[in-house]
């Protein structure tokens, strides 16, 4: 599948709400139960790309979105502010094909350009096709939380993978990391 990545747009929620609500109601890499409306998913671009976190889509030749991607905040204490976490959604009919990382490597790199060292990715029902794209990427398994969540009547646990981004920890930063946080 060709497909051209831009930034996503106010345009572009119907699109990624339908993305969305497929893998909530059919996937276990969200821990939501219901799908977020339109207006919920609204807040939550809003609020990625009002901290200038990079919010991603990826178009296929019809000009259809495909996919997603974008970082947030893992956690918002100060000392945090260097870190990323990553989130991926990509359509059903565009698994397997490469949209996922491309993707990824968008999303990396930008978040590196913005000063960001370090990306986590909180991966639900320990996702095989996620960690598979992560692993891809050069991320490493940092950790397991065993039955953390409870979906489609089963307990399934949460894999945790991080990548350094640009020099990592092997240097001090300089600057603050380009982000508006609350």
């Amino acid at each position: 599948m060709k497909i051209s990545l831009r930034d996503a747009t106010v345009a572009d929620i119907p699109a990624i709400t339908a993305i969305y609500r497929e893998s909530v109601l059919n996937g276990i890499g969200t821990y939501e139960l219901e799908p977020p409306s339109e207006a919920e998913m609204l807040t939550r671009f809003e609020t990625v790309i009002g901290q200038n976190f990079p919010y991603i889509v990826a178009v296929n030749e019809a000009g259809n979105v495909v996919g997603y991607a974008y970082g947030s905040a893992f956690r918002t204490r100060p000392a945090y502010r260097y870190l990323v976490e990553d989130s991926i959604y990509v359509a059903a009919d565009g698994r397997g094909l490469g949209v996922g990382s491309t993707l990824l490597d968008a999303l990396m790199s930008r978040c590196a350009e913005l000063g960001l060292r370090q990306m986590i990715a909180v991966i639900g029902g320990g996702n095989p096709a996620s960690v598979a794209l992560h692993e891809k990427a050069g991320f490493k398994h940092i950790g397991r939380m065993p039955a953390s969540g409870f979906k489609f009547g089963q307990w399934v646990d949460t894999v945790l993978m991080q990548l350094e981004l640009g020099e990592g920890a092997i240097t001090l930063p300089s600057t603050e990391p380009d982000l508006r946080r609350p």
